[in-house]
């Protein structure tokens, strides 16, 4: 049974959806900034680029990265790689690429 949606319910699924989606990225580019900042401040304080070599120095970015995957598959679920009409989008790319070629 398919369900039909009234218009404001679909204005309600799509500014959840875009608020997911936006959650998504602030969580992101704090992961980026915090991140970078933990690793330069490890370098300046520890005198030296040769602390990048050690493994205590990414456990934060390794399971803070963990957890930015998983807020990433729950936002945009396993479609997230490829999409869910990537391939038939990719035939019609490439279609539509020979057909500009083949008519210039």
């Amino acid at each position: 049974m398919k369900t039909e949606y009234t218009e404001e319910q679909k204005y309600l699924r799509a500014k959840k959806r875009v608020k997911s989606i936006k959650g998504f990225y602030v969580h992101l580019m704090v992961y980026l900034l915090v991140n970078a900042f933990l690793l330069i401040a490890k370098v300046f304080s520890d005198g030296g680029t040769e602390v990048l070599w050690e493994w205590q120095s990414y456990n934060t970015v390794l399971f803070w990265g963990i957890g930015l995957a998983f807020h990433a598959f729950g936002v945009f679920g396993m479609d997230i790689l490829f999409g869910k009409n990537w391939e038939d989008q990719k035939i019609k790319e490439f279609m539509d690429k020979d057909k500009r070629e083949f008519w210039e």
